[in-house]
């Protein structure tokens, strides 16, 4: 199988995006195109996935942006690092279990690079780092399935503005922190996109 692999350095309007991955789904599924790994960062936007909660808005005056992922509130905003794919699980296997093992595993390995350790935690999805001040969410996970293509992806926190996070409960998740690699005092993240790409490479080639 091949993967396309795209970079946007520029951040990028979300719904342009989106508009962008739908169309790659609907040429995955009728085998116009390859499978795509996609990586940016976007204008800072709040989105709501299929199970946001209207008591997680904390503050009703932001725009809410909402989605089709699974998964609920969340803030994208430079500075974090969004990575989109569309996989054919039609050839790969109809496991989402699996599916979710292998991202939660490729973010781990991402971040074991910057000698960081990190672990799923299976009552709140995403990836998480333990700290003094207990569980700092590092990595999130939000994912559609559509005939058998998954698409959205996951998203690191590298060094965005952690405090847009306290207009919402991130994810329907109280009483747990968010962290994010300079938070953590890694200081060189400039090729952390290449990074990305190899260990995602090693996970679905």
């Amino acid at each position: 199988m091949t993967i396309e692999v795209k970079k946007t350095l520029k951040p990028i309007d979300y719904a342009k995006s989106m508009k962008i991955l739908e169309k790659r789904v609907s040429d995955v599924l009728l085998g116009k195109k390859d499978e795509l790994l996609w990586i940016l960062e976007h204008k800072t936007v709040y989105t709501a996935g299929k199970s946001a909660n209207n008591d997680d808005l904390l503050d009703k005056n932001i725009t809410v942006y909402k989605t089709n992922r699974g998964g609920k509130y969340t803030v994208h905003s430079p500075g974090q690092k969004v990575i989109y794919f569309v996989l054919n699980l039609n050839k790969r296997g109809k496991d989402l279990r699996k599916l979710v093992n292998k991202i939660e595993n490729c973010i781990i390995e991402i971040l074991k690079e910057y000698n960081i350790e990190s672990r799923p935690d299976r009552k709140n999805i995403g990836i998480w780092i333990d700290s003094d001040k207990g569980l700092m969410k590092i990595g999130a996970i939000g994912i559609r399935v559509k005939k058998w293509i998954a698409y959205h992806g996951f998203s690191i926190n590298v060094s965005n503005d952690l405090e847009k996070y306290k207009k919402i409960v991130p994810c329907g998740i109280k009483n747990k922190g968010i962290t994010s690699l300079k938070k953590l005092k890694v200081n060189n993240y400039n090729n952390i996109e290449d990074k990305i790409i190899k260990k995602f490479l090693n996970f679905f080639l």
